[in-house]
């Protein structure tokens, strides 16, 4: 006489697939949160993204999405389990078993295989993030401050999700035993989540709410900011709400309903009923893997903008040498260059060099409150800017432009871009040395690319009698010249770049966002200059090769040639980071897919029988298949790369009004990726689609239709 145990194992033996499915689905998410934090919360990744940055946001909502696909996969694995261990429940329920012997041998099981699913994914993440950056290093660019590092402490998010997991199984198994009906749990199984019919208008009101989210949750921090004068809280996000309810509607309306009018509609309808059939696993796991691929190529969009806006702003450069530097450094001289140059045999085709002043200027500084909110104030030093005579102006540029005393121009990009990041509100100008004032007003926007969004021109009367008496440290050098064959030249200007670092002081030695005019103020009025807290990026001489150098410091060159060949290794962490997020992101819809399409042929493995039996084709059966699998990877690729795409465009308009050119580019250069990605999706489902056909035994291999 067998035990209860040794009955328990022997049904355990018979459906280990339903076993191995839920535990490969754990194993899977788990892995894939560990890899995502343990790379999230690296000091290599921490020390490159600026801390309440763009890019930290970036990365943060990305693995929101993640996190929380992740989880409704991870459930709907549970829900997926149970359904097939109700026959074995209700059997032990009929043999008389009680419900606390099957209670304790279900959550003994549950515990065990899914803590070491748990377990196997959260050792493994890591290392297998380790293993992905080591191959972008040897792929791409292997530079000392590539060295990865972990942080233990990103366990603990890895170790939240963990505990998610287990806690929802041993919820659901409750729930699952508890029920009191013993031929409900027996006939689980054979339960369905249809969805009932939905009305016409579902789907058009849903693309509606897709447009209201996308508008409103992107708007209304900038609501938050410019007319309440209040820093976005966190909860200002619930204004996507209505893009996912509008998603959930459309694919609601697709599985019910379909998009097709007339006699067309009837074309496919057992196929159409057998998703509507399961309609609600089905919607569920066609969200979640619409989000991920748009979170996906949210990622992975951030590298070819960022290289095509580097690229084409290097390439139309006038100048290939430029830099600046204080008046009061023992700097490289033109005969030191000129020598250099000889050395290295580059030569100098065109040089020009001037002068230009650093002044305090007047304007509206931001005061924090409290609550989150902050309110402007009127400072006489509000910060610094770079401000040069309009005869050097036009020496520097080969312009001609003529500025009215007691006036000032703004210096922007030739495309426009960099007027948000100029103020033009100045009033009053200051000597730093003297404290002598200038009374002024802004008279227009100048257009030149090497100085764009740092130089103001000033009248050369009114700049004369503002710098008399300045001192040497207010006062700054711009240089530039051209050379034969500039992209020849790289070992030269390794070189000079090395020796400008190696000429500057101990006071130059300064990020790009520190203003010491700001500093002057703070200093005065008794308070701490923010720039001069430990949480602001700081920059080394001893590291000048790394990107946050070359990336902050204040005084750092601009030569063609450096900046074009060390583009990856300046933004690699960037570059990488973003692309490894994209990898996973993408490998989750993959396996979430994959396992929606395995449920779908086990459910409906009768169905293709009957079918069969009543004279089906094998034609007939294929196109059925294809019909479900198609949809399952088709409508959320489509859906989720449209929006993805359209959002994006959406915010490259707003942040300026505008689409430069180079934007443009980049976008264009997206859709290369997005034509590589669709191509490696379409591959999947093809395999995915050969797996199921031979599952419910429908010959597929004389078909070659998608």
């Amino acid at each position: 006489m067998k035990t209860f145990g040794e009955i328990n194992a022997a049904l355990r033996r018979q459906n280990k697939k339903n076993y191995l499915l839920l535990g490969s689905c754990i194993f899977f998410s788990v892995l894939l949160i560990t890899a995502y934090v343990s790379m999230m919360r690296s000091p290599t990744v921490l020390t490159i993204l600026p801390e309440g940055g763009d890019s930290r946001k970036q990365v943060m909502m990305i693995f929101g999405l993640a996190a929380v696909g992740c989880g409704v996969f991870t459930t709907y694995a549970g829900l997926l389990f149970f359904r097939y261990k109700s026959r074995e429940v209700g059997i032990f329920m009929a043999l008389g078993a009680s419900r606390a012997q099957i209670r304790g041998q279900l959550f003994k099981e549950l515990t065990s295989f899914s803590t070491g699913a748990c377990l196997i994914g959260a050792l493994l993440g890591t290392p297998l993030a380790w293993c992905i950056w080591q191959f972008f290093r040897l792929l791409l660019v292997d530079t000392q401050e590539m060295s990865l590092s972990f942080d233990p402490q990103a366990y603990l998010i890895a170790a939240t999700f963990t505990a998610f997991v287990l806690s929802s199984l041993l919820v659901m198994g409750k729930r699952f035993i508890g029920r009191t009906n013993v031929m409900d749990v027996v006939n689980e199984q054979r339960k369905s989540e249809p969805i009932h019919d939905v009305r016409p208008w579902c789907g058009p009101v849903g693309i509606l709410l897709i447009v209201i989210g996308c508008f409103g949750g992107y708007f209304l921090p900038v609501f938050f900011v410019t007319v309440l004068r209040w820093y976005p809280p966190a909860w200002t996000n619930i204004a996507y709400l209505p893009l996912l309810i509008g998603l959930y509607m459309v694919l609601i309306h697709t599985v019910v309903r379909g998009w097709r009018h007339g006699k067309s509609r009837y074309k496919n309808i057992i196929t159409h009923s057998m998703m509507k059939f399961q309609g609600r696993q089905t919607v569920n796991n066609m969200l979640v893997i619409t989000v991920l691929i748009a979170g996906a190529y949210f990622a992975a969009f951030y590298s070819p903008m960022l290289g095509t806006g580097a690229m084409q702003e290097t390439q139309n450069r006038p100048i290939d040498y430029a830099f600046h530097y204080r008046a009061d450094q023992n700097m490289l001289t033109r005969t030191d260059i000129e020598k250099m140059v000889s050395e290295n045999g580059v030569t100098i085709t065109s040089w020009k060099n001037t002068g230009f002043a650093v002044l305090g200027r007047d304007g509206q500084k931001e005061i924090d409150d409290e609550g989150g909110k902050y309110h402007f104030e009127y400072r006489t030093l509000n910060g610094e800017g770079n401000y040069i005579p309009e005869s050097s102006f036009n020496f520097m540029t080969g312009q001609n432009i003529d500025i009215m005393p007691g006036k000032f121009a703004a210096v922007i990009a030739e495309d426009g871009t960099g007027d948000d990041r100029t103020p033009v509100d100045s009033t009053l100008l200051t000597n730093m040395t003297t404290r002598k004032t200038l009374n002024i007003s802004f008279q227009e926007y100048l257009h030149y690319d090497m100085m764009a969004a740092s130089y103001y021109v000033l009248d050369d009367a009114d700049y004369g009698n503002i710098t008399a008496g300045l001192a040497d440290e207010w006062f700054e050098k711009l240089v530039y010249f051209n050379v034969e064959n500039d992209l020849q030249t790289y070992d030269f200007a390794k070189k000079l770049f090395s020796s400008i670092v190696d000429r500057s002081g101990p006071e130059c030695e300064l990020p790009e966002y520190y203003d010491r005019v700001e500093k002057i103020a703070a200093d005065e009025a008794g308070e701490t200059y923010w720039g001069d807290t430990s949480s602001m990026t700081q920059i080394s001489y001893a590291q000048r090769d790394s990107s946050q150098f070359k990336q902050f410091w204040k005084y750092v060159p601009q030569f063609r040639v450096l900046d074009r060949s060390d583009f990856v290794a300046t933004y690699a962490v960037f570059l990488m980071l973003f692309v490894f997020i994209a990898i996973v992101c993408f490998a989750a819809v993959l396996v979430i897919g994959y396992t929606r399409c395995l449920t779908i042929a086990i459910n409906n493995r009768q169905v293709y029988e009957d079918l069969r039996h009543l004279g089906a084709t094998p034609q007939y059966l294929y196109r059925s298949v294809r019909g479900q699998i198609s949809k399952v990877f088709g409508v959320p690729a489509f859906i989720g790369t449209s929006l993805i795409y359209i959002f994006y465009i959406m915010i490259l308009f707003f942040n300026d009004n505008r689409m430069t050119k180079s934007e443009i580019s980049g976008l264009i250069n997206c859709l290369f990726v997005v034509l590589g990605m669709s191509a490696v999706i379409w591959a999947f489902y093809r395999f995915t689609l050969r797996k199921v056909c031979g599952m419910l035994k429908v010959n597929a291999s004389n078909h070659r239709g998608l």
